[in-house]
């Protein structure tokens, strides 16, 4: 098969009023009619040297040397994602840099593919949000050599000094937040059922999400307050106030969602059909996150045992906030991408400019003490949805029916 490009130039050529013909026309015509030639060659050559015949996907302009910043986000098939990537295209649409963004698609070796992609194409700052905390740090270790800058967005690369600066959430203040709402919400219940359900366990915030929920539950599992009823690691450790990772991990092990709606529906349904008719009723749940948090309430909800459930989530996805406005989830933490992409991109802009990013803590990455600053998070309700998320202007209006 022939090339765009071929195809092209020798479809032009052929033509009865192509350059050759034009014997009769001054010298200024037939250089105008050379040049738009040209280019239109030089457009159809790009487009086929583009995989899928479509230009990469840039933002901004075209820097000195090349890309300036990489960035790489873990999935296409999280809203969550499409929503940062939205954030950071509207925030570099007027900079002075340029940037790609490419999606990892739940592949650690894509993901590493893609930041060498990157940085041959010369991007001086890498910012990654890790599908794999662990496996990241190959892909950290090949920035570093090649002297970029790392940034890693949200999940934290683990094990490695190849990471210069972390933008998150504080991360187990998302874990608290979601346990506060549970005890609230229990009252002075006793024997409550609670249901523990967690990220997945190759991601560092789903340890420290479940950190900031042991803090609260913990004692309130102690004085009786909540009986854990789908994780027999978490209830023989449940007099221990502070976990070890190890011991995070086994629990962990046997509640993790791994961030799929799927993989959270069917362990939610597993669970239901193991429990007895006394382990359900008013039931409470921990959800790590906005989507497992639909697809687990989507199971309890039909359990003809269960009378009501309150359900924890977060990122305040539009599919949620409906949700939380139709009764069908309790809550969710909205942690507000806009604050956080523009503290990624500022890092970014300092790195350029040969600065040193705002630090206000630092996280231990199993290797080095990495610089930070996390970002507030807010607790969302129906009592708080519309001030919250409406007129803060997070999300508009028209994205939702029956608003309070």
């Amino acid at each position: 098969m022939r090339s765009p490009a071929r195809w092209f130039f020798v479809t032009y050529l052929t033509t009865p009023n192509s350059l050759q013909k034009e014997e009769s026309s001054n010298m200024s015509g037939k250089v105008a009619k050379l040049a738009v030639f040209l280019v239109l060659v030089v457009s159809v050559l790009v487009l086929a040297a583009c995989p899928g015949g479509q230009a990469p996907a840039t933002t901004g302009q075209q820097g000195q040397g090349g890309l300036q910043v990489g960035i790489v986000l873990p999935t296409k098939d999280e809203p969550r994602w499409l929503q940062d990537e939205a954030r950071f295209r509207e925030l570099l649409k007027n900079a002075n840099v340029s940037v790609e963004i490419l999606f990892s698609q739940g592949s650690s070796a894509t993901e590493k593919a893609n930041v060498e992609s990157l940085l041959t194409k010369g991007a001086k700052v890498i910012i990654i949000t890790p599908h794999d905390g662990a496996a990241a740090a190959a892909a950290a270790e090949a920035a570093r050599k090649a002297g970029a800058k790392v940034i890693s967005y949200d999940r934290l690369i683990l094990g490695t000094d190849a990471v210069d600066y972390y933008v998150t959430f504080d991360s187990v203040a998302v874990g608290e937040a979601q346990a506060k709402y549970l005890v609230e919400k229990v009252g002075n219940r006793k024997g409550a059922p609670l249901y523990l359900y967690a990220g997945a366990a190759t991601d560092n915030n789903a340890f420290l999400f479940f950190e900031g929920a042991w803090n609260v539950l913990q004692p309130k599992i102690v004085d009786g307050t909540f009986v854990i009823k789908n994780s027999t690691a978490a209830e023989a450790l449940k007099d221990k106030p502070k976990l070890t990772r190890d011991e995070m991990a086994q629990i962990i092990g046997q509640i993790t969602t791994n961030w799929d709606f799927n993989t959270a529906k069917n362990l939610a349904e597993a669970n239901l059909t193991a429990a007895k008719k006394e382990d359900k009723g008013d039931v409470f749940i921990l959800a790590p996150n906005d989507g497992t948090a639909r697809a687990i309430a989507d199971a309890f909800a039909v359990d003809p045992d269960v009378t009501s459930y309150v359900i924890t989530g977060q990122d305040a996805e539009i599919a949620s906030v409906q949700y939380i406005i139709d009764g069908k989830q309790s809550m969710t933490v909205l942690k507000d991408t806009r604050t956080l992409a523009k503290d990624a991109i500022d890092a970014a802009l300092a790195f350029l400019n040969g600065q040193t990013p705002p630090k206000t803590t630092t996280y231990n990455n199993q290797k080095i003490d990495v610089p930070a600053k996390p970002t507030e998070v807010i607790t969302v309700d129906k009592s708080n949805v519309k001030a919250a998320i409406i007129d803060s202007g997070y999300w508009p209006a028209d994205k939702f029916t029956g608003l309070p």
